[in-house]
């Protein structure tokens, strides 16, 4: 159980009956047997597909409190494998055909796409760290399930669909994808209006399906396409033309489809790796209603001990902030060709001058930073999580490293002392 008695923590460490296993959180570990002497821990999830949080309280006080915020360039970096793929098979070189029967959806019944899994995983992995340091006995999730066929007929104006209308969907009797945003529009250019059987230059008018944001960015949903004229498309990729801000942006459902996809695969993953803590599911509305009973500001963190059930628990005067990382880089050259075809390399040493990415350090003035860049001359780049850079080129010399880089950054908000005021765990 967590304590404040800091200067017993001292002694205990002094003569060496104890031994730092963590730094943030700091945890020390006894070496002596002792009685173990706990209290019912909550841990409440409010789970996310941009950011988590996290609470876990005994009932009249918090623990540890903490906000993460989970990865957002996946697709983005599945996107460019996949570009980089296709141009290695129409270049010049050793042609290999393209497989199908080596896909791990076709090996594996539950499978996920690699965003959805690694966000999934982010969820558990934070559940497993707080269960390493506390005697967690109950752990409750906030879920969620969006109707995204309602939301999107309110956001359009569209009678809302009831009964068989879910089964039918909005490209229903339609041929494809095409057809159907060409239906949608009229058969009209969305800029200069022309239309089916209209003229331009003498030439018969030929609509083309345009994307508003990247196929990278938002994919080929129906929300995300136009109908242009040739005309019009090619003046706006040549950037002779602007299209009308009435247009403005598609509003994306990814985060109402994750929550929705997550749900019960959460769930069932986190009662099969704790089978001897009760876990048990709540929901928005119960979280809300607690909280504004309790006159509490929404984050994350404060919705999190909401959901262990004590929104009146007395809290941390300080929070955990986190963010997850990448683990690898595995592109091997920068997609860039230089003079003579050259092309540079993408890997960079592990350890540069002793440090890798994303540790933990501390500079003169004694604040602490991570190391978000690298150069071979020994110059750093020293950022918070937030990105707020703390030096752009600090040598290498004059940093101390605190930590080691791990898949989630750890560091603390709203407290500038170099411990905890409570939570110092003695397991």
């Amino acid at each position: 159980m967590p304590t404040a008695r800091h200067g017993r923590v001292r002694r205990l460490l002094e003569r060496g009956q104890a031994k730092v296993v963590r730094r943030t959180p700091f945890t020390i570990q006894l070496t002596y047997d002792t009685k173990g002497i706990t209290q019912p821990i909550t841990l409440g999830i409010d789970a996310g597909s941009k950011t988590v949080g996290v609470s876990t309280t005994t009932g009249t006080k918090e623990l540890y409190a903490a906000e993460c915020k989970l990865r957002a360039d996946v697709t983005k970096n599945l996107s460019a494998r996949r570009e980089f793929r296709r141009a290695r098979r129409n270049r010049k070189t050793r042609y290999r055909a393209p497989r199908f029967n080596n896909r791990i959806r076709a090996k594996h019944k539950g499978w996920l796409a690699p965003s959805i899994e690694q966000k999934i995983n982010t969820h558990i992995q934070l559940i497993k760290t707080v269960c390493n340091l506390l005697p967690i006995t109950k752990i409750i999730i906030e879920t969620a399930e969006f109707d995204t066929q309602r939301l999107k007929a309110m956001l359009e104006g569209r009678p809302l669909p009831v009964s068989a209308d879910y089964q039918l969907g909005e490209q229903y009797d339609e041929y494809n994808t095409r057809q159907y945003i060409f239906h949608r529009d009229g058969y009209r250019c969305r800029v200069c209006g022309s239309k089916h059987g209209d003229t331009q230059n003498g030439v018969k008018v030929k609509f083309h399906v345009h994307h508003l944001e990247s196929r990278k960015t938002g994919g080929n949903a129906p929300d995300n396409l136009i109908t242009l004229c040739r005309r019009c498309h090619t003046k706006y990729h040549e950037g002779k033309l602007l299209l009308p801000e009435t247009l403005g942006k598609p509003y994306s459902m990814r985060d109402a489809a994750f929550m929705g996809i997550m749900r019960k695969t959460l769930m069932g993953r986190v009662r099969g790796l704790f089978p001897s803590i009760e876990v048990m599911e709540t929901h928005g509305y119960i979280t809300k209603c607690r909280r504004e009973t309790a006159k509490l500001q929404k984050s994350h963190a404060v919705d999190a001990r909401c959901i262990t059930g004590s929104p009146m628990a007395k809290p941390l005067d300080c929070i955990y902030q986190q963010k997850a990382v990448r683990r690898h880089n595995r592109q091997l050259h920068k997609a860039t060709i230089l003079k003579g075809g050259i092309r540079k390399a993408n890997q960079t040493p592990k350890y540069v001058h002793g440090f890798q990415l994303f540790d933990k350090v501390r500079m003169p003035d004694g604040r602490e930073g991570f190391v978000f860049g690298r150069r071979s001359s020994g110059s750093f780049d020293i950022r918070t999580l937030d990105e707020q850079k703390l030096s752009a080129g600090i040598s290498c010399k004059k940093l101390k490293r605190l930590e080691s880089r791990n898949t989630i950054l750890t560091e603390r908000r709203g407290d500038s002392s170099p411990y905890l005021k409570v939570g110092v765990s003695v397991a």
